[in-house]
């Protein structure tokens, strides 16, 4: 769609236009540029260094081409440092209509887009006088002070620390202008780069018209990445940015790209750069919860404690939606673009567990339940039993005993203290979910459907390497995809995964959850589902629910269910904000239908073309 809008728009004229995306679908965006956009030439932006190809990896600006299904770099390679440079021409724009006198579109992986370069510490250590042996700031030799206490050289750690020297307020000295004085500076001895979308933003702020920005919702954090879309957003003349998930439930989840696409409003609006802009967005559009605690008590000579929390809840105000997204954004969803879309089904599948781990889950349950109402309101309690139980049945062995961790006064520290003790259970037994996952992927097997299985243990108590192994066992052919395949690898580990035979693949929903095509898997099963919905079941089902998919498509989310009063007393959040944060979601972006029932003991959504199944 965004780019269809850009050609349409360009009404035949010569354009360029630059887009950022995911590493692991930049090649899916080359090719389709490609196969879309008639007469368009695509370069992908592998970094700023002398183009070509240095092992692996490739550097400068580099033509790609389609050649039998792939995206092979062939034609022009130059460098950004080149393409600014006019010459001969008028402007480096002018130069560049030249060379190519048709479409461009300049594509770049928004990890290589904010890569830049090395630094390293940079302080002084006095060699003499009062200040003897202590960490000196080299721009007035005075010593680091932060809440009137000295800065040690241990406390630099990976911080980039600056002083604000020459204020007024500032006693040290003469009073001056107030002048930024960095504790760090670039390191020579390392490889030296620049982030191309900063290269572009400082030299070529008008060799752009257009600007795509893709998966826009995991850039709204204040990191590198997110800074390079306000540079990217400043560069061009037109942007467009694409998210199929347009918020995590959290009305400041806008904020920061807000803030990158409309500065100047959010400034009019009286909105700030930081957390008190944030602080104050969310007070304005979100939904805050303000906790007063008195302590039952009251001092000899003082009135009783009292503390205020301030929380933020899921949610977002139809204001915000009027005042910045109707005239932003436009909601499209599959079905307003594509009359031809495969059948879609999602089931929720049951599974009672066996004796023996039923027994050692009512007891951790037990356990669990006395923990919670001994240190009630103990995060640390609240999140190791909440993914204890989770994982537990799905490994019940190898947990050890679980530690929460709580103040104690008198020491002045937080002291661990014992929450449950875990039974280790038989490792070569296979257990009855086991036993259906096996008996839903050989029924898709034999209809020739292979299978994608998605599971979020996958570190410390992985769960992956136990479904290989079981599937395995079954005669099924199955691979493991894992984080050390690099983004820009994937859609090539797969394809050669699928030549050499695999019918199932098991993974991290988060590994494939921007914009990967999964359409050689019309089935997907979900062992364990998660909170994040930007890699849930809505996610991935875009991955398989397509217009060109030829199959029935087919979601199974598969999880554990929590006895009633146990969710009773987990009431700090998590089941509370995961159902929410899903309404909200579907509610403001998809258009689905809400049943207002207990956010605890029944589904609040309800979308209209699937078939959703409890059992």
């Amino acid at each position: 769609m965004a780019l269809s809008a850009i050609h349409v728009r360009s009404a035949g004229q010569p354009y360029t236009a630059l887009v950022m995306a995911p590493p692991n679908i930049v090649g899916k965006w080359c090719r389709e540029v490609l196969i879309t956009v008639p007469g368009a030439r695509v370069f992908i932006i592998d970094g700023l260094r002398t183009p070509g190809q240095s092992g692996a990896n490739p550097h400068g600006v580099n033509e790609v081409r389609y050649r039998n299904g792939r995206i092979v770099r062939e034609g022009l390679h130059t460098t950004l440092t080149d393409l600014r440079l006019r010459k001969n021409s008028k402007s480096a724009r002018d130069r560049w209509q030249k060379i190519c006198p048709g479409p461009s579109f300049f594509i770049v992986g928004r990890d290589r887009a904010k890569l830049s370069f090395f630094w390293k510490h940079c302080y002084a250590v006095a060699k003499s006088g009062p200040c003897l042996g202590t960490v000196i700031n080299p721009d007035t030799g005075a010593p680091l002070i932060v809440n009137d206490e000295r800065v040690l050289a241990s406390e630099f750690e990976k911080i980039r620390r600056s002083e604000i020297i020459g204020d007024a307020a500032d006693d040290r000295g003469k009073n001056r202008r107030a002048m930024y004085s960095p504790l760090w500076q670039a390191d020579g001895g390392r490889i030296r780069r620049f982030a191309p979308l900063e290269f572009i933003g400082r030299y070529m702020p008008d060799f752009f018209d257009y600007g795509i920005a893709d998966e826009v919702h995991e850039l709204k954090g204040d990191t590198a990445q997110g800074n390079a879309l306000g540079t990217m957003a400043r560069s061009v003349d037109r942007i467009a940015v694409l998210t199929g998930t347009l918020m995590g439930g959290y009305a400041d989840d806008l904020f920061n790209v807000l803030y990158r696409l409309e500065p100047h409003k959010m400034v009019t609006e009286g909105y700030e750069w930081g957390e008190s802009g944030v602080r104050n967005f969310a007070e304005s559009y979100g939904v805050l919860e303000r906790v007063t605690i008195i302590a039952p008590e009251e001092n000899a000579c003082s009135k009783a404690k009292v503390t205020k929390q301030v929380k933020r809840k899921p949610g977002a105000s139809p204001l915000l939606f009027g005042k910045f997204l109707m005239e932003l954004g436009a909601f499209v969803s599959l079905e307003d673009i594509s009359s031809e879309l495969p059948a879609y089904r999602e089931e929720v599948i049951g599974v009672d567990m066996d004796e023996p781990l039923a027994k050692a889950y009512a007891d951790l349950e037990k356990q669990i339940k006395e923990a919670l109402e001994e240190h009630r309101g103990n995060h640390s309690v609240i999140s190791t039993a909440l993914n204890a139980l989770l994982a537990y049945p799905d490994r019940p062995y190898g947990f050890g005993d679980l530690i929460g961790t709580e103040y104690d006064p008198e020491l002045h520290r937080r002291v661990p203290f014992l929450i449950a003790q875990t039974q280790d259970l038989s490792e070569d037994f296979a257990y009855a979910k086991e036993h259906q996952l096996v008996e839903c992927v050989k029924a898709d097997l034999s209809r020739g459907r292979k299978c994608q299985i998605y599971a979020v243990y996958t570190a410390k108590r992985d769960v992956t390497r136990r479904l290989e192994r079981v599937l395995s066992q079954e005669g099924i052919r199955v691979s493991i995809l894992t984080a050390q395949v690099p983004p820009d690898q994937r859609e090539a580990w797969y394809e050669r995964e699928l030549r050499n035979g695999m019918q199932v693949c098991v993974a991290h929903p988060r590994l494939v959850s921007v914009g990967m095509d999964l359409l050689w898997a019309p089935s997907i099963y979900f062992v364990q589902t998660g909170y994040s919905i930007y890699t849930g079941v809505g996610e991935s089902a875009s991955a398989v629910w397509k217009a060109v998919q030829e199959q029935h498509a087919r979601l199974l989310p598969a999880s554990s269910v929590l006895d009633e009063d146990l969710r009773e007393e987990l009431d700090a959040g998590p089941f509370d904000e995961v159902v929410a944060v899903d309404g909200t979601s579907a509610a403001l972006v998809l258009g689905a239908r809400l049943e207002k029932e207990s956010p605890r003991r029944g589904p609040l959504v309800v979308e209209p073309d699937c078939q959703l199944s409890l059992f």
